[in-house]
């Protein structure tokens, strides 16, 4: 098991070596929500430039082959114009990986960010800039960018996302100064970018990170050669979860990642034998207590 878990890394590694930009993002954006005589061109414009910027911009040092690039995407939804080019909504991120020898993804990231408002005119380029903040959407798109990458190479390599999750806390270090929500430590509540990044790296929520990697390459990606041994191993993998649950019950980061894997959870325990059920639903009242009644289908 070691042997070929050794053998996956190395050649995802090496063929991500290899190639060209990272992400393959999809972009939608409604605006149906917004009222009164806004030019809906400028967000024909606008998705084009969020297309643009996510998928033409090199992110990393990395060089990956069409094949490997992550699918991701991004859905804005446009709820008021609060003043000229100025508008405000809320901004979802999904992405998900390929699950080895199978044409399934598994969903990594699935967050909605309720703190988005931003300035957009049309025929505005968005330009990718790591020193200073610009302006606030493309500081979030940059954020996301570095998420999406911080996720996925965390379900490659143990902690592999650090250096991504790093310059993601750099993009929030530059816009603490920014007057648009969702940057700061004091902003009310915890469901923002500076808690996300800043509770991922640290060690009391190592167990999420380390998790996610177990999940995926000792779990997934052998689910189509041994589903037995894949299921105890993914088993295995919500065990690394209790410290963070027990230290920090209902935070951000564990909501995330039930948001993105609860349902798949479900699928994974339907065929389990009684006593894996047993098991993970005892394991999951601890770890999700939210998800209570939804884990009841993994025993009906």
């Amino acid at each position: 098991m070691k042997l070929k878990v050794l053998l996956l890394t190395l050649t995802l590694f090496f063929t991500r070596q290899a190639y060209t930009q990272e992400l393959n993002c999809q972009v939608s954006i409604d605006y149906s929500q917004v009222q009164g005589s806004t030019n809906k061109q400028i967000f024909d414009q606008l998705k084009r430039s969020i297309l643009e910027f996510m998928n033409n911009t090199k992110w990393t040092t990395d060089i990956f082959s069409q094949q490997e690039k992550i699918e991701c995407s991004i859905l804005i939804i446009v709820k008021e114009a609060i003043g000229t080019d100025e508008y405000s909504g809320t901004i979802q991120v999904t992405s998900s990986r390929p699950v080895f020898k199978s044409s399934y993804a598994t969903r990594i990231l699935n967050v909605e960010d309720e703190y988005f408002q931003f300035k957009f005119q049309q025929f505005s380029q968005l330009e990718y800039n790591m020193n200073s903040f610009q302006n606030n959407l493309t500081s979030v798109l940059q954020y996301y960018a570095y998420v999406i990458l911080a996720s996925d190479y965390d379900t490659f390599a143990m902690s592999g996302g650090t250096p991504y999750w790093q310059k993601a806390q750099l993009v929030v270090q530059n816009a603490q100064a920014a007057a648009e929500s969702g940057w700061k430590q004091s902003q009310s509540g915890q469901k923002n970018r500076y808690w996300l990044v800043e509770n991922t790296l640290q060690p009391l929520f190592k167990g999420i990170r380390d998790c996610m990697y177990a999940y995926n390459m000792t779990g997934l990606d052998h689910m189509t050669e041994g589903p037995n041994e894949a299921r105890a191993a993914v088993l295995k993998s919500l065990e690394l979860l209790l410290p963070v649950a027990k230290a920090r019950p209902a935070s951000y980061n564990m909501q995330l990642f039930f948001n993105a894997k609860r349902d798949e959870i479900i699928n994974i325990f339907k065929d389990a034998t009684p006593e894996e059920k047993a098991k993970v639903l005892e394991l999951l009242a601890t770890i999700d207590p939210a998800g209570t009644t939804r884990y009841q289908k993994i025993s009906g």
